[in-house]
C-alpha cells in the first residue's frame, strides 16, 4: 500500500479543507469527467450481446467468457457516472476484459444506468413535477436533458433488483454461470454501488472492488455533489433516487453498511489516486476537474480504509499510486493490481 495516512484531529481538518477545495473545483466547472470521458466506441468481438429482459425493460449486457471455459469464476464490471447504452465504458476505455478472461475469469458488463448509482430508485427522475418527455432529447449533458424522456425518467430506475436478481438468474439458466461467490468492481459512482450489491447480497458477491470511488457519502457536501454530478450526467434529479432523510442513504453508504461487508467476510481492494497528474504539462481544464474529484475520492475511501480499520477488518488490499487523476488510465492501471487478489477471491 501506498501512501501516508493521516490520523486523528489531522486527519479531520485535511479531509474538510480537501473537500472546499476539491468541491469549489468541480462545481463551477460541471463533474464531466466522473465516469466516462469522450470517447469512440471500442468495440470487441471477443465480446457477446446478452439482452436480460427486466422490470426496467430489456437490458443489454456484455459477456466475455474465460480463457478457459469455465463457468464458475464471474466477475461483474460496472460502468461510471456517464454509462453509455451502448458499451460498457470499461470496453470503450480500456482493454481490462482481455486481461481479466485470460485469467480465467468471465466479464459480465451491463450496459446503461447512466446516474443510477445502481441503485433501487423510488420514483422516475423529473423536475418540477414535470413529466418525462416534457422537452426532446437534447445532446450534450446536464438542465438540456431535465426534461427529456429515456432510462430512469419514463421508468424507475432498479438497477440493484437487475443485478442482483434478473442477471445472476439468466446468466446461470442460459450461460451456465454461477450466481454465487461471484466478484464485482466499479469506478466513481459505481464503487460504493460494488460495495453495496456486495454488503446486501453476500451469497452472490464475496469481492468487491473500488476505484476511486465514494466510500462515505456522510463527509461533508457529498449529496450536494451528487446533485450536481447526476445534473451534469444526463439531467438526473437526486431526490428521485432518495429524499433528503431517506434511509436509503444508509444502504448505499459503504462507511455506514461497513459492518456488513466485515460480517459477510467479503474480501475489499480500494484505491485512489493523489490527485496530482502525471506531468505539469499535462494540465488542463479536464484535468484540473479530474484532480479536484480525485481528491474527495481520496478523502473518502480514506475514511473508510479508517472505519474498516476500526471494525478490525481484514480481507483487504489499498493501493494509492502517487500519480493519479480520474480517468480511465488511473482506473486501468489499478486494474492490473486488483486481478491477482480477485482472481483468489471468487469461484
Amino acid at each position: 500500500m501506498r501512501g501516508v495516512t493521516v490520523k486523528g484531529g489531522a486527519r479531520s481538518w485535511l479531509r474538510k479543507t480537501v473537500l472546499g477545495v476539491a468541491l469549489a473545483t468541480m462545481v463551477p466547472l460541471g463533474v464531466s469527467v466522473l465516469g466516462t470521458a469522450p470517447a469512440q466506441a471500442a468495440y470487441s468481438p471477443d465480446g457477446m450481446d446478452f439482452y436480460v429482459d427486466s422490470v426496467m425493460g430489456p437490458i443489454k449486457n456484455r459477456v466475455f467468457r474465460a480463457a478457459d471455459g469455465n463457468t464458475n469464476r464471474v466477475v461483474y464490471a460496472l460502468d461510471g457516472e456517464r454509462a453509455r447504452d451502448d458499451l460498457n465504458g470499461w470496453e470503450i476505455n480500456t482493454d481490462v476484459a482481455h486481461a481479466l478472461t485470460a485469467a480465467n475469469i468471465n466479464v459480465v458488463m451491463p450496459i446503461g444506468g447512466q446516474s443510477s448509482w445502481y441503485a433501487d430508485w423510488n420514483s422516475p427522475s423529473t423536475f418540477l413535477g414535470l413529466p418525462a418527455g416534457t422537452a426532446s432529447q437534447q445532446s450534450g449533458s446536464g438542465i438540456t436533458q431535465a426534461l427529456s424522456g429515456g432510462p430512469g425518467k419514463s421508468y424507475t430506475y432498479k438497477w440493484e433488483t437487475y443485478l442482483s436478481q434478473e442477471l445472476p438468474n439468466a446468466l446461470r439458466d442460459r450461460l451456465s454461470f454461477s450466481s454465487s461467490r461471484n466478484g464485482i468492481f466499479g469506478l466513481s459512482m459505481s464503487g460504493g454501488s460494488a460495495f453495496m450489491l456486495a454488503a446486501f447480497h453476500p451469497n452472490q458477491f464475496s469481492y468487491a472492488g473500488s476505484m476511486s470511488g465514494a466510500l462515505d457519502l456522510s463527509l461533508p457536501g457529498m449529496r450536494d455533489a451528487i446533485r450536481v454530478a447526476m445534473v451534469d450526467a444526463g439531467g438526473y434529479n437526486v431526490d428521485a433516487l432518495a429524499g433528503a432523510k431517506d434511509m436509503k442513504w444508509q444502504h448505499l453508504d459503504p462507511f455506514q453498511f461497513a459492518p456488513k461487508l466485515k460480517a459477510n467476510g467479503t474480501h475489499l481492494f480500494i484505491s485512489a489516486g493523489s490527485g496530482l497528474p502525471g506531468a505539469v504539462s499535462d494540465i488542463n481544464a479536464t484535468v484540473i476537474q479530474a484532480m479536484g474529484i480525485e481528491a474527495v475520492s481520496l478523502v473518502g475511501t480514506k475514511a473508510f480504509q479508517a472505519r474498516w480499520a476500526a471494525l478490525g477488518g481484514g480481507n483487504i488490499v489499498a493501493d494509492y499510486p502517487a500519480i493519479g487523476v480520474h480517468n480511465w488510465k488511473n482506473w486501468e492501471g489499478e486494474m492490473g493490481r486488483m486481478i491477482p487478489d480477485l482472481s483468489n477471491n471468487i469461484g
